[in-house]
């Protein structure tokens, strides 16, 4: 404890200041955590985890890509397919269908994950800032829409289309300073895929409590 001639009071009342008053709260704490000087860290707890693989050699993905901007959007797709095929999938799990613009993305990826042969989907599309709101209800429509098509389907589907307001933008994240998104697109559809697959397992399911029995 600071000796009470050090510890700054107020002129007036007599009372500890502020920062009195914080300091000798905060030294009081560490004094009961007995961690005095320390911060406190809890420690990890353990706990099952259940993680999605990096592996693409036993799933089927179907790629939705969005014929408008295609200058833009190829490149998604090849930053795609590239990842795929380096994490083992080959041709024959990958189908791709393609579609006349971003707005018709939702649809056609629900109608591919219906059909039960693919583990995720990646949708693919740019969407470019013009001089009117078209662009504002377009983004927010797909982005519900292909939201809705998951959670209908459970079939994880993983947005990657760009919402820019320059084509600048968008070529930063088609490959040149932020990355190619389509890449990234397909590292997520891998990992759940996995994912999907194994909280769909019975074994990743919790166990029911067996019933009380009746006395």
């Amino acid at each position: 404890m600071p000796s009470s001639k050090n510890v700054p009071r107020n002129s007036r009342t007599g009372k500890l200041s502020r920062s009195a008053r914080g300091t000798g709260g905060r030294q009081t704490a560490a004094k009961a955590s007995g961690r005095s000087g320390e911060s406190f860290m809890p420690e990890p707890a353990r706990f099952g985890q259940i993680r999605g693989d990096l592996s693409a050699g036993n799933l089927h993905f179907a790629v939705v890509v969005s014929r408008f901007n295609s200058f833009i959007t190829e490149r998604l797709l090849a930053g795609a397919l590239d990842v795929l095929e380096r994490a083992g999938a080959t041709a024959a799990q990958i189908d791709v269908a393609r579609v006349p613009g971003s707005f018709e993305i939702p649809i056609t990826a629900k109608k591919m994950a219906a059909s039960g042969r693919y583990a995720s989907v990646i949708c693919i599309g740019c969407i470019l800032q013009g001089e009117t709101q078209h662009f504002e209800y377009i983004s927010t429509e797909v982005a519900r829409g292909v939201q809705l098509a998951q959670l209908d389907t459970g079939v994880p589907m993983i947005f990657c289309v760009l919402t820019c307001e320059t084509l600048e933008q968008a070529i930063d994240r088609a490959g040149l300073k932020s990355g190619n998104k389509g890449a990234e697109a397909a590292l997520a559809a891998i990992e759940m895929g996995h994912l999907s697959r194994r909280l769909a397992a019975p074994s990743a399911q919790p166990k029911p409590r067996p019933a009380r029995r009746r006395r």
